[in-house]
């Protein structure tokens, strides 16, 4: 799981301290939308997950844009390390 890997980077201390962190939500997020993608995968005609997923899209959406506005580096950093979007190169 991503959610596990990124959380044993974070020390115990930390962990504690940082569960309200963007960086923390962003990471739980993407874990609920890859467990109700892969739902959605045998359940096609769940409507109500499916709206559940858009939900969580554009909370995520909108967390991710707060962040690259307020810190560009540790935007860029945890889009690479949950390899959400393509890379743009310039």
């Amino acid at each position: 799981m991503v959610k596990n890997s990124f959380i044993s980077v974070i020390s115990q201390e930390e962990k504690e301290q940082n569960k309200g962190s963007v960086e923390f939500q962003v990471v739980s997020f993407t874990n609920k939308v890859q467990k109700l993608t892969s739902h959605l995968e045998l359940h096609r005609k769940d409507y109500l997950s499916q709206r559940g997923l858009r939900k969580i899209l554009g909370k995520r959406q909108r967390l991710l844009s707060y962040l690259s506005k307020k810190n560009r580096v540790h935007y860029k950093e945890l889009i690479n390390r949950l390899d959400i979007r393509e890379a743009k190169t310039r």
